[in-house]
């Protein structure tokens, strides 16, 4: 006979519980009304007869697919590197971890004011050893967009070059050393073994790391602000100025959740992969 402290238990499991139901109205909520405010299709239309909204694209394609790439090859190559055994790899190693330690947003106000005027840190460096003076690197459309870049990059790769070390510490040495008796050493083990067996990994990694990037604000809107004239703007910031500068947070919705037939299908095929456990060495 079942006593009545076990029935909290029992409609907790099954979802009935009031608390369950409060648990997950502030998840669901969020989302939903965010849907709610970008239902209607004539938003879609506003934006995309605002060339603003036609070049944000083009620069949200820019930073997430150069940015992404670019940052996981490197993080894979790097990993390499780290797996050495030597006092001042793995001291490097510390240092070069700071990066992703650092908060992000005094990182990024740095790495504005880095670039900034002659009396940035970047074009003193120019001048002083080459003797060449830097450019405006705000005053460019896409130099503002590859300061982006190379700012986020600077940011995230080294959680990214961590996970490509722990993938390549899960393969057995004997894999290395029947390699090494077949010759394979340097970049053709790495082509030939290394690369084949972290291919799964590389693949959900980049997977994972475009939908982060997608909805990344913190970079453009710190490192460049936009400049110039919200040239170098990515959808994030675009929906953010839409909302509380034009007073349109419908339309700053829109702008965003427009990303959303891109996103979609990639978080479909993320979860296939977990799902299918193919993120397996």
């Amino acid at each position: 006979m079942s006593s009545a402290s076990d029935t909290p238990v029992l409609e907790s499991r099954t979802g009935s519980h009031p608390a369950g139901r409060r648990l997950r109205r502030p998840v669901i909520y969020p989302v939903g009304y965010g849907l709610w405010l970008a239902r209607d299709p004539a938003l879609y239309g506003e934006l995309f007869a605002d060339h603003r909204y036609v070049s944000t694209v083009v620069n949200t394609v820019a930073f997430v697919g150069l940015g992404v790439n670019l940052m996981m090859f490197a993080a894979i190559l790097l990993s390499g590197l780290f797996m050495r055994r030597e006092w001042w790899v793995r001291t490097l190693l510390a240092v070069y971890l700071l990066c992703w330690a650092m908060p992000a947003i005094p990182s990024f106000i740095s790495f504005h004011w880095m670039l900034i005027g002659e009396q940035g840190l970047v074009d003193s460096l120019l001048r002083e050893l080459f003797g060449v003076e830097g450019p405006i690197w705000f005053n460019e459309r896409w130099l503002a967009v590859g300061c982006n870049i190379v700012a986020y990059i600077w940011k995230w790769i080294p959680f990214w070059t961590v996970v490509f070390i722990a993938g390549r510490m899960a393969i057995p040495q004997e894999i290395y050393e029947a390699a090494a008796i077949d010759g394979a050493t340097g970049a053709r083990r790495f082509l030939h073994v290394v690369f084949p067996l972290l291919a799964n990994i590389y693949f959900v990694c980049t997977l994972l790391a475009t939908l982060w990037t997608v909805g990344d604000f913190n970079t453009v809107y710190l490192v460049s602000m936009g400049a110039p004239a919200r040239s170098s703007e990515v959808l994030a910031t675009l929906g953010f100025h839409y909302a509380f500068d034009a007073a349109l947070p419908s339309l700053g919705i829109a702008a965003v959740m427009s990303a959303l037939p891109l996103l979609v299908p990639l978080a479909l095929i993320l979860m296939r992969r977990l799902q299918a456990g193919e993120v397996q060495l």
